[in-house]
């Protein structure tokens, strides 16, 4: 259960730092910018897999579980768990979202939900199967056994999770995470919720060929 609990609290802390930063902090004269957005969300996750990563591995992320379960870093029956864990967790930061959202009248449908209104359907599947082909390739070489660094595993994910989002942010909203997506989508609905199945499929797409190559590459030698 401390695995499970860790992802969930790991995927809360992500969604709260990260979409908070997009819905509360980067309004008016708070306005940060992309830079601040892609930094919350590499920061988050940064911090989060030094606090709580060696008890669950530091997923929060149902694409990165996806990828651990393919090249057997992680049993199915936890990654299932690891999953579910990671969908109630970003609901939950949300759900705790909205309610300050609405104490500082805020756009009610404003919960950093991604989208793509510049791009078509097709363009964003492939941009989301691309950074977070990227983005998982990173984590299982940095996390490798033969070629990984522990120390520096961390920074190494938070860095290139900020800046696969700050350029991901006008094509399609960085998102690499169904379960990110998930969680401000059925509070903000819309366009949100019914292009959602781009956040859902592309990421695992794109986190199970880079698991594949990162595989051929040696990531599991040990």
């Amino acid at each position: 259960m401390k695995k499970y609990l860790a992802e969930f609290i790991g995927t809360f802390v992500l969604v709260f730092l990260g979409t908070g930063t997009v819905a509360i902090a980067n309004s008016g004269e708070t306005a940060i910018g992309y830079l601040g957005i892609g930094l919350a969300f590499g920061m988050a996750v940064m911090v989060m897999v030094c606090a709580v990563g060696g008890v669950s591995g530091g997923n929060f992320n149902p694409a990165v579980s996806l990828a651990m379960m393919m090249n057997k870093r992680l049993e199915v029956k936890d990654g299932i768990f690891y999953i579910i864990a990671q969908f109630i967790g970003a609901i939950a930061a949300s759900g705790v979202l909205s309610i300050f959202i609405k104490a500082l009248d805020l756009p009610r449908d404003g919960f950093g939900q991604t989208d793509f209104p510049n791009v078509s359907a097709m363009q964003a599947f492939l941009f989301e199967a691309i950074i977070t082909f990227l983005f998982v390739f990173v984590i299982l070489m940095v996390t490798s056994t033969k070629f990984g660094n522990q120390t520096l595993a961390p920074i190494a994910i938070g860095t290139v999770l900020a800046f696969l989002i700050i350029v991901a942010l006008n094509v399609t909203g960085g998102s690499l995470n169904p379960a990110r997506s998930f969680g401000p989508a059925i509070f903000a609905g819309g366009s949100a919720l019914s292009n959602y199945w781009v956040y859902l499929l592309a990421p695992l797409v794109g986190s199970a060929v880079a698991a594949v190559a990162a595989k051929f590459m040696g990531s599991e030698e040990k």
